[in-house]
């Protein structure tokens, strides 16, 4: 199949777009759109390719979305976005959840692409997982093939929070006391959870504080924000740790979204590898050898889309 490709990772605030010139190519012209300023994916992807592709006419796309997908349809989970690829008008178009694109992106990560997290490094040829904290919280798996891999989507994200702690537990009764009837893990473990979770300790500690943004939190410097991020990392180990197990996940664990990379030191200070090791005792040893690492690559599911492209315009497995 003839070249450009457009390759885009939409998610509920952002929409990240890139061109694919060539085989092996990195996306080039990458350009980041705001999800509510455009009335849907049809009028993002045409502002795009006009304002930032000089309108190139894509031959293939390949769309990560925020958000369960079936065949040709999509829906964005924390946003309005809802249809068929075929209002695109581009004669291949393959659609992935988001984390799922991050997944097969995975054997393409190396270096300065991530920064450790703990553990001994990732044991080749074994099942890798990926989660990680965006608008929402997502999770997927990738499992070796033969000689390749074969990503695994899901809604992790919507699994119940592992709380482990009293404090912890505080903060989910009163967050259920406040309204919430149901505590999932994407409703703290997010960028729109972190205000929720800040919400929740204010609550717990009797301090009425205003409302806070996710990135007013974690540039925050007084002590509820303070705590609030580290009651966040906390709780991500434990459910790191929850996807770990669940998958098998011996190649390593990455995380990737949008909120981790604005504070990897304090992701490396914190509790969540000890909180992602914590289990029974017939699995800790398990556990702690498995690498956990933070993904701060620029645009990693541009990177997987351009990769599952070349799987399925070659008819070769993903290596």
């Amino acid at each position: 199949m003839s070249y450009p490709w457009l390759v885009a990772d939409i998610g509920g605030t952002n929409a990240r777009f890139g061109i694919v010139t060539g085989r092996g190519a990195q996306p080039e012209a990458v350009a980041v759109l705001n999800v509510a300023e455009r009335q849907g994916l049809a009028d993002a992807v045409a502002a795009y390719l006009a304002d930032h592709a000089g309108g190139v006419r894509p031959a293939a796309a390949c769309l990560a979305i925020a958000g369960p997908v079936k065949g040709d349809t999509y829906r964005l989970t924390n946003a309005g976005w809802a249809g068929s690829v075929k209002e695109l008008d581009i004669p291949q178009v393959e659609l992935l959840n988001d984390f799922e694109a991050l997944a097969i992106s995975l054997p393409h990560l190396a270096g300065d692409d991530l920064t450790p997290l703990g553990g001994p490094a990732p044991t080749a040829g074994m099942v890798k997982a990926v989660l990680g904290p965006g608008t929402g919280l997502g999770v997927a798996g990738l499992v070796p093939a033969g000689a390749g891999w074969v990503p695994v989507p899901g809604e992790g994200g919507h699994v119940s929070i592992p709380c482990v702690t009293d404090l912890e537990f505080e903060i989910v009764r009163a967050l259920r006391a406040d309204g919430l009837p149901y505590v999932d893990a994407e409703h703290l473990l997010s960028g729109s959870g972190l205000p929720r979770l800040y919400r929740g300790l204010s609550l717990v500690r009797g301090i009425g504080a205003g409302r806070k943004t996710a990135s007013e939190i974690v540039s925050s410097d007084d002590a509820l924000s303070l705590e609030t991020v580290e009651v966040f990392l906390a709780l991500l180990g434990g459910f790191a740790g929850n996807v770990a197990l669940t998958l098998g996940a011996r190649g390593g664990v990455y995380l990737g979204g949008g909120v981790l990379p604005r504070i990897v030191d304090r992701v490396k200070d914190s509790e969540f590898r000890a909180r992602f090791e914590q289990t029974g005792p017939a699995l800790i040893d398990y556990l702690s050898s498995i690498a956990t690492s933070l993904i701060v690559a620029e645009q990693p599911a541009l990177t997987g889309c351009a990769a599952w492209l070349t799987q399925r315009t070659s008819n070769v497995e993903l290596v």
